[in-house]
């Protein structure tokens, strides 16, 4: 009879917890030498990534903004304190929409025709304006005519009456003839042989200026209304610049609590010296600086600063 030999317990697979525990320990001491050299590569991308878009924003702020300053209505552009601390952070100005020609009695044409500067009662006059040009205007924008400036009385658009649409060198357009949903339809006047709308104003401040301020080319421009850039803290408590309109016309530069606002620029570093304005109501032309300054959000942010100039017409 065949003897058995005893069976041997068999040993559990697997590690043990020395194992386990020294596997951890060189795992750890791998990661910690892969971070050192990883982590500064990590971070510099990420700081070039931040950077790329702060002076993405901060272009497109500039363009933004240089787009409006080159539409601004002669010897409008102005730059003020919003606080009354730090110079340079609210530019505020009057955005044209179009212009055109009129006409005076010179030109030989029915007196009906013309922008009187004789009689406040005639508020109707004919605009000469190369075809399409003049389609943008619309019932509730401004005609200026020959404008000098603030403090320049009577030939400063923003001495407007909101009440009575009219003060100064300015007056709310009440009608068009034909009516801007035309569209495309261009009237020809039989007399000039050239396209003309029929613009029915408000009133006629031009007739009751103490010294008629007519332009010498016969020329006026047509606004949509004031426009401003200020700096001020966004919801999430950082500095931000934002751009209001629709809002009314003032005499006093304020920063505007009515209207429509958007936001332009987010993280600017400081609300100083945004805005320069370099003119003089003698110069033909003016000179705006901007120079926005924005700082990321990490926990080493990176600042960009971004300087752009724009020049102004201010040939009224």
């Amino acid at each position: 009879m065949t003897k058995r030999l005893p069976l041997r317990p068999r040993r559990s697979g697997g590690f043990t917890l020395v194992e386990a525990v020294m596997t951890i320990a060189i795992i750890g001491i791998i990661g910690a030498i892969v971070a050192v050299f990883i982590r500064a590569p990590i971070l510099g991308y990420r700081d070039t990534v931040d950077r790329a878009e702060l002076t993405d924003q901060a272009d497109l702020a500039l363009r933004r903004m240089a787009r409006d300053i080159r539409l601004a209505l002669p010897n409008s552009v102005r730059v003020t304190s919003s606080t009354g601390a730090s110079p340079g952070d609210f530019l505020e100005l009057l955005l044209t929409r179009s212009g055109a020609r009129y006409l005076t009695p010179d030109d030989g044409v029915d007196t009906g025709k013309t922008l009187s500067f004789d009689d406040p009662n005639k508020r109707d006059f004919l605009a000469l304006a190369p075809p399409r040009t003049f389609d943008g205007v619309r019932v509730g924008d401004y005609v200026v005519v020959y404008n000098l400036g603030p403090g320049i009385a009577p030939a400063d658009a923003y001495s407007l009456n909101a009440a009575t649409g009219t003060g100064g060198n300015i007056a709310r357009i009440a009608g068009l003839n034909p009516a801007e949903t035309a569209g495309t339809k261009t009237v020809i006047d039989t007399d000039l042989g050239a396209p003309v709308r029929t613009v029915t104003l408000a009133g006629n401040p031009f007739a009751q200026q103490a010294v008629g301020m007519a332009s010498p080319q016969q020329r006026f421009q047509v606004i949509s209304g004031a426009v401003s850039f200020y700096c001020a803290k966004n919801t999430d408590g950082r500095l931000a610049l934002f751009r209001a309109w629709d809002y009314p016309i003032t005499l006093n530069q304020t920063v505007p609590t009515g209207g429509k606002r958007a936001l332009v620029a987010t993280g600017l570093s400081t609300c100083d010296n945004i805005f320069d304005y370099t003119s003089a109501a003698a110069q033909r032309t003016g000179l705006v600086r901007i120079a926005l300054s924005l700082t990321g959000r990490t926990e080493a942010p990176a600042t960009i600063r971004l300087v752009h100039q724009v020049h102004v017409d201010n040939t009224p």
